[in-house]
């Protein structure tokens, strides 16, 4: 099913400078098409396993370029294969999912969709973490590299992976035979944005995201009429009394030179004044460097959680039930396929143009879960810098280390950044197939 691998010892080479002006003229001329798709994607944003419509345009417009498809992998992702000889199989991933998320933007592209979940709530939905301009930079980078299919050998697999924000979505698409569809690569990457200004790309070696957890605490109690507490135990006042509690885990339990982040994110419970619920649902969020860090939270979790639910007399049959919804480990760049890629970037953007020491950041990806039964597979994960320079530059003088963050209600990809990304995704991938 594989192409034959000629990886070289480096695998990611310079490009020649005649190939790089043929990349950059294809994408300058393919531009225009590429904002009008992303706009389109911004303005139809979905939530994680909800991806229809722009798992169906990566889709169509792979299959149009000849991509052979797999669809439906873990939901809604997508795999593409296009076999161009022999050489490397190189894997690229965009993630398709949006965030339930109010956009306050003022782009005329904006979002206004609102969704209805499971449980019946409605909660609007916005790009706000970039993964708009990943799918089109992929799109992008497709279209430019068939174009230039006689100047490069080896194998693309393109995957549009879905519900990355919930960190479920890579292990979902494993899980669901994705390597029953896809050749082994020889080599992965991924590209995300980051809201330093457009132009930037960091390529930086070693652990660069935390792992994570997403977990819910179910508090059981006995529901009551609310002015009759004595008659009721109140979950509501036990989940209360755990989230503070929850918060000296990391500063008593954790060694204070690990770096270790508990939040509760949302409480769920009860829906009118005068009633005393059933239950309470506490929905909280971990992230680790160390699987030692990670063992220490989720133990004293529970056994904060037993403690208030038995201190307010509830039996050991109603214990609070912990339910983990999703998680990733660290994120680690291969150091050499790091260092070789900034080399390569370097050569065609300009040294001072690609960061090669960024902090690790306690920001959690799941992309390093597709690379499955491969856990040694050479990975690098590239961030590139969508802001406007001088939107950055105010900010920067206002003492800020950015004008907005990812999830972000303001969160703006600018526009000059799609055909840029796109050109970086494309340079990269060169890098790493082989060419006469």
């Amino acid at each position: 099913m594989s192409a034959v691998s000629t990886l070289p010892e480096s695998p990611a080479h310079p490009l020649p400078a005649e190939l790089v002006a043929d990349v950059d003229r294809l994408v300058d001329a393919d531009t225009e098409r590429l904002i009008d798709l992303f706009k389109d994607i911004h303005r139809n944003p979905e939530l994680g396993f909800m991806e229809v419509q722009t798992a169906r345009l990566v889709e169509l417009n792979l299959q149009n370029l000849g991509f052979d498809i797999t669809k439906g992998i873990g939901t809604t992702g997508i795999a593409a294969i296009y076999r161009n000889g022999d050489g490397p199989v190189v894997m690229y991933r965009a993630d398709m999912d949006a965030l339930a998320v109010q956009e306050e933007t003022d782009v005329d592209y904006a979002s206004d969709k609102r969704v209805r979940l499971e449980d019946g709530t409605e909660v609007p939905v916005a790009h706000v973490c970039g993964h708009d301009a990943h799918v089109t930079w992929m799109l992008g980078m497709a279209h430019a590299l068939l174009n230039l299919k006689d100047r490069w050998s080896g194998t693309l697999v393109l995957i549009g992976q879905p519900a990355e924000e919930p960190i479920t979505g890579a292990a979902a698409m494993v899980d669901d035979g994705l390597y029953n569809f896809i050749p082994k690569p020889d080599v992965f990457i991924g590209m995300h944005t980051t809201p330093l200004p457009v132009g930037t790309v960091v390529s930086s070696p070693g652990t660069r995201m935390a792992g994570t957890d997403q977990l819910d605490i179910l508090f059981h109690g006995v529901g009551g009429h609310g002015s009759m507490p004595h008659l009721a135990k109140d979950p509501v006042l036990m989940s209360a009394l755990a989230v503070t509690e929850y918060q000296t885990i990391v500063s008593r339990m954790v060694d204070p030179q690990q770096t270790a982040v508990l939040t509760v994110g949302a409480i769920a419970a009860g829906s009118t004044n005068n009633v005393i619920p059933a239950t309470a649902l506490v929905k909280a969020n971990l992230r680790w460097f160390d699987p030692a860090v990670r063992t220490v939270m989720l133990e004293a979790i529970e056994a904060v959680s037993d403690g208030v639910a038995r201190t307010y007399g509830m039996p050991e049959d109603k214990l609070p039930e912990i339910i983990m919804k999703g998680g990733s480990s660290p994120l680690i760049n291969s150091p050499e396929l790091s260092a070789q890629m900034a080399t390569s970037l370097a050569a065609v953007i300009g040294d001072d143009r690609v960061i090669t020491d960024m902090p690790r950041t306690t920001g959690s990806e799941d992309v390093q879960i597709l690379k499955g039964p491969y856990p040694d597979m050479p990975f690098n994960y590239l961030l590139v810098g969508i802001a406007d320079p001088e939107v950055f530059a105010a900010a920067a003088a206002r003492g800020l280390q950015a004008p907005f963050s990812p999830h972000n209600p303001n969160y703006l990809v600018d526009l000059s950044a799609i055909g840029y990304g796109t050109k970086i995704a494309a340079y990269a991938m060169l890098g790493l197939l082989a060419r006469s």
